[in-house]
């Protein structure tokens, strides 16, 4: 019964679950690693998904939670590397190839510029497209307190995007 539900209920939101942990982490590897742990950690707690009134938040939860422990534990370790090299930065050849990776390391920084509840809640209604209901109940928080999050978020990228 357990397998079922896992087939069912979770197995069709791993892609999502990975676009999350993805866009809090910002490469694949990592976010496949927190996907994995995230599974695992759902499959322990099997006896108790009776228990849990939305499976789907819950999934969401864990994988934000565990991509925000192990971000902490990267960013912790990269200071550390950081400091002890000195890393020489990569040229691009074409001219093209330049403006477009300039573009995409602005939008990255802008997005990895705001509060990681902003930035959670604008990945979930702009990339995942959930409501402000399903937003809220992901996040356990208010729709009033998603839409406020939004809304901030899309000013703030405005401001450093100049758009």
């Amino acid at each position: 019964m357990k397998q079922e539900t896992f087939r069912n209920k979770i197995l069709p939101i791993v892609d999502k679950l990975f676009r999350l942990a993805f866009s809090i982490m910002g490469n694949r590897q990592d976010a496949e690693d927190v996907v994995q742990d995230a599974l695992f950690k759902i499959w322990k707690k099997k006896e108790e998904w009776d228990k849990i009134d939305n499976l789907e938040a819950y999934c969401y939860r864990s994988t934000r939670n565990i991509a925000l422990d192990k971000l902490a534990l990267k960013d912790n370790r990269q200071s550390d590397i950081d400091e002890d090299f000195d890393l020489p930065e990569v040229a691009h050849d074409a001219q093209e190839r330049m403006e477009e990776a300039e573009q995409m390391q602005q939008i990255e920084n802008a997005l990895a510029g705001l509060p990681e509840k902003q930035r959670t809640i604008f990945h979930l209604r702009e990339i995942e497209e959930l409501s402000y209901k399903q937003i809220a109940e992901q996040l356990d928080i208010t729709e009033d307190q998603v839409k406020v999050g939004l809304f901030r978020a899309r000013q703030k990228l405005k401001t450093i995007l100049k758009v």
